[in-house]
């Protein structure tokens, strides 16, 4: 797919920008403990230690609101409090699909956090669905399920979909019943723990004009260390099936360290595209994508 004149001029103009990170989980439990309903307790990784990395090599990042603290967003809005410099952080939320309270509460959030929360998450990554418990692989067939993403919509945010491929069929149904929805697939959609046929099912998914491929969570696909060298066929397809204009990055790392390994990635995955291309998935993409510009 080739890159059009606007986005090879917008992204040359932001070349010198410094990458949004799309992906990135923050955990305080000894001040914010996990959610009797955590799908796993993760060791801490804090806003604290965070910050200093991600202010010097970054130009915004997105939080992702984590399981472990399911419908709890305190630590989330006190990142949003506590941000390195006003206006660096947005965030995901995580409500239940299913719920009909869910519409009202994504509406109080977003009205008390005006243009920081910028998606919902969802969970569909078991071979069954779950109609209780934790907030995870709820039946994406339930019409409750497409009321929450018509209100989603209708607030401004994106549907995040942390996803494997045995559910795109259910996706795509979803983006055609719901007029303007934005939705963002993240870790590749997890392409190992799919059939070739079901992914094939995820590549179509980027015929519709308002669905990203997230480039994260590389361990989920490749079979190899990093720099993770045998993506880079499927990061041809995924090219050829989204385009350089809707694919973003994220899971850039906690520090410097994860940060260089991510980096290395990146440049070896993608080394066949020309800079402009990158740039976008970079920055331009998110930034266009999340309201940073």
């Amino acid at each position: 797919m080739e890159i059009s004149r606007r986005a090879l001029l917008m992204a040359l103009a932001a070349s010198d920008a410094k990458p949004i990170d799309t992906h990135i989980h923050l955990f305080e439990p000894a001040r914010f403990p996990y959610h009797p309903a955590a799908t796993y307790q993760p060791p801490a990784e804090t806003l604290a230690n965070y910050a200093p990395f991600a202010a010097g090599v970054l130009s915004h990042s997105i939080i992702v609101h984590p399981e472990p603290y399911q419908d709890d967003h305190r630590y989330l809005e006190y990142c949003f409090e506590n941000e390195p410099r006003k206006g660096f952080f947005k965030g995901t939320c995580l409500f239940d699909g299913l719920d009909p309270q869910t519409p009202a509460r994504m509406a109080a959030l977003t009205k008390k956090w005006p243009n920081r929360i910028v998606a919902l998450r969802v969970h569909a990554i078991g071979k069954e669905v779950n109609k209780t418990g934790a907030i995870k692989d709820r039946d994406l067939a339930d019409p409750r399920m497409a009321q929450t993403w018509a209100a989603a919509t209708k607030l401004g945010l994106a549907i995040q979909m942390h996803m494997t491929p045995q559910w795109a069929p259910a996706v795509a149904k979803l983006v055609k019943q719901t007029p303007g929805a934005r939705v963002v697939i993240d870790h590749l959609a997890r392409h190992a723990q799919g059939t070739a046929a079901e992914y094939e099912e995820v590549l179509k998914l980027g015929a519709h004009q308002g669905v990203y491929m997230k480039f994260s969570g590389l361990n989920y696909s490749s079979k190899q260390p990093p720099p993770h060298a045998d993506l880079q066929p499927l990061a041809r397809r995924i090219h050829g099936a989204f385009g350089a204009e809707k694919i973003v990055w994220g899971g850039l790392g906690m520090n410097a360290a994860d940060h260089g390994k991510q980096k290395q990635a990146f440049e070896t995955i993608w080394s066949y595209l020309p800079e402009a291309a990158r740039q976008q998935i970079r920055f331009t993409n998110a930034a266009k994508l999340y309201h940073f510009a």
